[in-house]
């Protein structure tokens, strides 16, 4: 049986950072891959910083340097050599595509090409690759290290191997992996887009604000409302899967993204990742 000892994680961004951890801390010898260096010093630091939390609370099971020991940081693609790739890099299509063909020249027919796309369609990616049997979603959610569910995705020449094999890597990784069909937002994203559009629509009436809402949200349960967790996730990365899954529903009136959130990602104000969105976080 194929077998994972190593993991390359492509996109040394807060989510491929954050991935790149929980595979380490799994035990698994990890690549994180960026071409900015600036990038990938960061994300070298957040890690580190984040280990050495756990450590001081004891919740990992080994010296936080024996996991981090196991990362490997690399700006040169000759070196994403894995028996998995997981990429988290911008979500266009044809960036993907030319990512997972790239690395499919340098690596064994048999490694595992997973995609952490929240909304693009997995079988539009797998048709392009070499041996499409070997693609399939695997989409972790932010922060990773901290929350526990990822969808499993599969796309229509998913090999039923592969799926099997992610599973058990999620498990692995003490993860909750739930196995889906490829489809416009998998699961939580197209029910998540009630949960923000209409959130939203009740400030473009003027009905309340975002911190009411929030705070009404929270209070009935909710561990964050619909507008801390937009500027969390960050406007652009949000309001992008609002428009993937509008286009490939064929554009429903109900999931028609938000001009308040447009208007957001047209300011820059994009959320915690640049100090401002719903709220404000420079103070």
């Amino acid at each position: 049986m194929y077998r994972v000892e190593t993991i390359c994680v492509c996109g040394a961004g807060t989510m491929g950072s954050g991935i790149a951890q929980v595979a380490a801390q799994a035990g698994f010898y990890t690549i994180l891959f960026d071409l900015n260096a600036a990038v990938l010093d960061k994300a070298a630091k957040s890690i580190q910083a984040s280990l050495n939390q756990l450590e001081s609370k004891g919740r990992l099971q080994e010296p936080a340097a024996d996991v981090y020991a196991r990362i490997q940081f690399t700006g040169d693609l000759q070196l994403c050599i894995a028996d998995l790739i997981i990429e988290a890099i911008i979500e266009q299509t044809a960036a993907k595509v030319a990512l997972f063909n790239q690395l499919a020249e340098l690596n064994h027919s048999e490694t595992i090409f997973a995609t952490n796309t929240s909304s693009i369609s997995v079988s539009a990616i797998a048709e392009k690759i070499v041996n499409p049997s070997r693609v399939a979603g695997m989409h972790f959610f932010n922060p990773a290290p901290l929350m526990k569910l990822v969808e499993v995705i599969r796309g229509e020449q998913t090999n039923e191997a592969v799926i099997d094999m992610l599973v058990d890597i999620a498990k692995r990784m003490q993860k909750v992996p739930v196995v889906c069909k490829d489809a416009p937002g998998f699961i939580v994203n197209r029910v998540a887009r009630h949960y923000y559009l209409e959130a939203m629509q009740m400030v473009e009436k003027g009905l309340a604000d975002p911190a009411t809402i929030d705070q009404v949200m929270e209070g009935t349960g909710f561990k964050m409302g619909p507008f801390k967790l937009m500027d969390l996730i960050g406007m652009d990365i949000n309001y992008g899967v609002s428009q993937i899954v509008w286009e490939a529903l064929g554009k429903p009136e109900r999931l028609t993204p938000s001009p308040v959130q447009a208007a957001k990602v047209a300011a820059g104000e994009l959320g915690r990742k640049t100090g401002k969105g719903f709220y404000d976080y420079s103070k």
